[in-house]
């Protein structure tokens, strides 16, 4: 195929056919399209988007650039979650056991962190010993096992994901909505799951920053798998503000691990409930109702729990950390920030929140940087509470005392006071199947 011609007909607000978008995905996987062609055509499809039938079948040629995982090997249903990425967000550590306890196998490939939000993978190392790297065989070996088993992305799934998302970064394209669906989605239907919930977050604190724009990216994603013959739904979360009460590594897996034991935050229990409630019904476990039912079960049963402590021990984790999460290293300096005014606490930017874990070692500036598994923050009043002057806000740890006035400074810019209780909003905005 003659790329200029194909580069011509979407720069003009043509449809491209499926053959087409292969032969565009072949050659971003491949190299034999230089980059500043790539680049045009990514701007041509941002400029003119692409319809409901392009974004899937150039969803479907990303995921087949590369290799496809077969869990043919695994017995039963094979269940996956994704999230847009949030701050706080550690659902994947009470959603994954949840449904491995309720008979779904979780066979999950996860990803790193990078800028404000913390990537699952990241939360798991922060348990001494336990393994994210392992063969093909030892995977399945685990799934059937044990019900669920978390590893690094593969390094051969969707490569023209990869060379694509390399040129959005720097092309300023990577805030269309069909672009983001296909990455997100190749990669999903690349992992060969039969069942997919998707947490498609919106506020401060998320990539979309509207209900709209969280909406159409769900609707986008439930369709392309849909088109893909996968069973998938999305659920709408707030992200105005962090979710739960720790944002970090280890102080998430301990945040995760009170849930499971039935006890945590009642923001982060929620939306945990709900994305596995959602991914049960999918599996075909029962109505709403049932699978609700049952997901609540798991957690108050222990089940749950110990299909998270068999996962951390069968991937070489030391449980003991998990029965006695007090085990965990704590960061050597640790500061508490007081209110520096009475009031309500009308509004917090999540994001900026987020960033400031970064500036105290818990986050990525590049794909390059170390991540201090202690490094967080314990945050004790969030949007609506009323808080006294000198009361804590916030509890923030890190390896290096030096990087707490700046920390203290940005996580106060981030905060609004006011004299009246701000207007509570709903966590969980909608459900779209």
């Amino acid at each position: 195929m003659d790329f200029l011609e194909l580069l011509r007909k979407k720069r003009d607000g043509g449809t491209l056919t499926k053959e087409e978008l292969g032969f565009f995905a072949n050659a971003a996987a491949n190299g034999s399209v230089p980059d500043y062609q790539l680049s045009a055509m990514l701007m041509a499809m941002y400029l003119n988007g692409l319809d409901a039938r392009e974004t899937a079948d150039l969803t479907l040629a990303m995921a087949h650039s590369g290799d496809l995982a077969d869990l043919s090997g695994i017995e039963g249903i094979k269940g996956d979650k994704h999230s847009t990425g949030g701050v706080g967000d550690k659902t994947t550590l009470i959603v994954a056991p949840v449904a491995a306890a309720c008979g779904v196998k979780m066979a999950k490939m996860s990803g790193r962190g990078l800028g404000h939000t913390g990537g699952t993978i990241d939360k798991l190392e922060a348990i001494p010993g336990f393994q994210t790297a392992l063969s093909r065989d030892r995977f399945m070996q685990i799934v059937n096992e044990t019900g669920l088993c978390v590893v690094g992305a593969a390094g051969g799934l969707c490569p023209a994901d990869k060379a694509l998302y390399a040129l959005r970064d720097v092309t300023e394209t990577v805030s269309s909505i069909p672009l983001i669906a296909s990455s997100i989605m190749s990669k999903k239907l690349a992992g060969g799951a039969d069942c997919i919930v998707l947490d498609v977050k919106c506020g401060s604190g998320a990539f979309m920053k509207t209900e709209e724009d969280a909406r159409r990216l769900a609707k986008a994603m439930v369709d392309i798998g849909t088109r893909a013959g996968r069973r998938v739904a999305a659920v709408l979360t707030d992200m105005d503000l962090p979710l739960g009460t720790a944002v970090g590594n280890a102080v998430e897996v301990q945040e995760a691990v009170e849930v499971l034991r039935g006890k945590g935050p009642d923001d982060l229990r929620q939306v945990s409930l709900v994305l596995a409630s959602t991914l049960l019904q999918l599996a075909g476990k029962g109505s709403r109702e049932a699978c609700e039912a049952m997901a609540e079960d798991a957690l108050k049963s222990g089940r749950a729990l110990q299909a998270f402590e068999r996962m951390v021990e069968a991937q070489g984790g030391d449980v003991a950390f998990i029965r006695d999460p007090s085990r965990f290293p704590k960061a050597k300096c640790s500061a508490v920030l007081p209110a520096p005014q009475s009031g309500y606490l009308t509004a917090m930017d999540a994001e900026a929140i987020g960033r400031v874990c970064v500036l105290l070692g818990a986050g990525r500036h590049t794909k390059e940087d170390a991540i201090d598994p202690a490094a967080g923050l314990l945050i004790h009043k969030k949007t609506g509470d009323r808080v006294k002057q000198g009361e804590p806000l916030c509890t923030l740890l890190c390896e290096d005392e030096a990087k707490l006035p700046a920390a203290k400074e940005a996580y106060l810019r981030a905060l609004r006071f006011g004299d009246t209780p701000p207007k509570p909003t709903p966590l969980i905005l909608d459900v779209i199947e």
